[in-house]
């Protein structure tokens, strides 16, 4: 039987914990130092749940669904939150998240067919990498000082960078997909 109660796992989970959170912090309270810190730490527990799993087989198709599931509730929160506050324009929320919408309708037409969901790869977490990286030094660069005006620089080339990796292995994940359903017809 697969272990389920890991540190990988655990370390997943409370990066989840941290959704509402971050939403609190960044919506209700403005208090913008808090909510990055939230964002680094989820960063950082999103780096090491997977490197703590291999690093200790303690992987887990627990941890290979709710890792990445949790990533996009992250990314989706911190888009609302983010466009709410002026910091992401319109057409960045709604190409981040068309792209999960329809790999979300493709991953349930693969269940139907019994296909396996998506396996991250090395560009989709890189992708997902360069995101999480981006989000918090946008909110940082609300700030109206020296640091915030570095912070709007480094964040949108984080931002652009993401979003281009994320479009690309959007497209990527979308043709396997395809794929898979054409030869399981």
């Amino acid at each position: 039987m697969e272990k389920i109660l890991t540190i990988p796992n655990a370390l997943t989970a409370l990066r989840g914990v941290g959704i509402p959170l971050f939403l609190f912090l960044v919506l209700s309270k403005h208090a913008d130092g808090a909510a990055i810190i939230v964002l680094m730490v989820a960063g950082a527990t999103d780096y090491f749940d997977g490197k703590l799993a291999r690093a200790w087989n303690q992987t887990s198709r627990l941890g290979e669904l709710m890792d990445p599931a949790i990533d996009r509730l992250y990314i989706a929160a911190t888009l609302i939150a983010l466009f709410i506050r002026n910091a992401l324009p319109l057409w960045m929320v709604l190409a981040i998240v068309g792209r999960d919408l329809i790999l979300g309708l493709m991953t349930i037409v693969m269940a139907k067919f019994r296909i396996a969901p998506f396996k991250v790869s090395y560009l989709g977490k890189a992708a997902t990498f360069n995101l999480l990286y981006a989000f918090p030094l946008l909110l940082l660069a609300l700030s109206k000082s020296w640091l915030g005006s570095i912070a709007f620089v480094i964040g949108w080339s984080f931002a652009i960078w993401g979003l281009a990796l994320y479009l690309l292995t959007g497209a990527v994940y979308f043709r396997d997909g395809w794929r898979s359903i054409a030869l399981a017809k």
